[in-house]
């Protein structure tokens, strides 16, 4: 099957409220064939299913409760679990029509973590939303800024077979840990100006990758909102690095993403 999957991205984000149309058909144009959307809180959720049901086959719902949550502009919280108590039972009303639960993960960036309270606050949101997507039978969309280690450990412990990894910014070494639990990896097109990233595309296995954009966030140039179309960045770094061709990293990435979500492959081949 011939075209990108951008694994994880924020269509539902305030920035794409005024062009939505657009950004969605230049991404069809840049070749993509699926856009998965990710919440970080309850009330975007129906936002998203919107979104799904406006361009079907096409954008795919992922639901969750991000690590860290906004309370006012520039003031954040780790999550709790009583974040939970509106999100889950919109995850059991939608739960025929999402493609994975995200995204969802630790967060131990100092600025948001004041305390082990904070950290432990966090772990029972992620283990809790483990469990429902074991129930569901789901993938996990994860987050693990700043807690690589702690987050693959978290969900080896909790029995997590189906996850993928965005934007990891833990040591090659560490994400290798995750390679062996079978978990796959997707690079945004901040890769190109990421020596972190870079060294992460370096080590991982092909197999082990897949791609996202996380729009309007993690593009090639800072401060710039970035968009789907620009997947293409991602997949064009990895074939340099990897000496492969752009048409074997569209493939192989792709390939990669419908085995993670099964309900995408269904509803694409449709």
């Amino acid at each position: 099957m011939r075209g990108y999957v951008d694994c994880h991205c924020h269509i539902s984000a305030g920035d794409f409220d005024k062009d939505i149309e657009e950004v969605v058909e230049a991404s069809r144009q840049a070749g993509l064939l699926a856009l998965l959307a990710v919440a970080e809180h309850a009330e975007e959720f129906d936002k998203i299913i919107a979104l799904s049901r406006r361009f079907p086959g096409f954008v795919f719902p992922c639901l969750g409760v991000h690590p860290v949550q906004e309370i006012s502009r520039g003031q954040h919280r780790s999550a709790a679990v009583q974040d939970l108590h509106a999100a889950l039972p919109l995850i059991e009303k939608y739960r025929d029509q999402l493609v994975a639960i995200g995204e969802v993960g630790l967060d131990f960036t100092p600025r948001y973590v004041s305390s082990e309270a904070d950290k432990e606050s966090q772990r029972q949101v992620l283990i809790r939303q483990s469990q429902v997507a074991k129930e569901l039978d789901l993938p996990l969309n994860v987050h693990s800024r700043s807690a690589g280690r702690p987050t693959i450990h978290l969900l080896k412990e909790q029995g997590v077979e189906k996850v993928l990894l965005h934007a990891f910014d833990g040591k090659p070494s560490v994400a290798m840990e995750g390679v062996k639990a079978g978990y796959l990896f997707s690079i945004p097109p901040s890769v190109i100006r990421s020596e972190q990233k870079q060294k992460l595309v370096k080590q991982l296995p092909l197999e082990s990758i897949c791609l996202e954009t996380d729009s309007p966030a993690l593009g090639p140039e800072k401060q710039v909102r970035n968009e789907p179309r620009n997947i293409g960045i991602s997949a064009e770094y990895i074939s340099r690095v990897k000496g492969v061709s752009l048409e074997t990293v569209m493939e192989v990435t792709t390939q990669n993403a419908l085995r993670l979500f099964p309900k995408l492959a269904s509803a694409i081949r449709r």
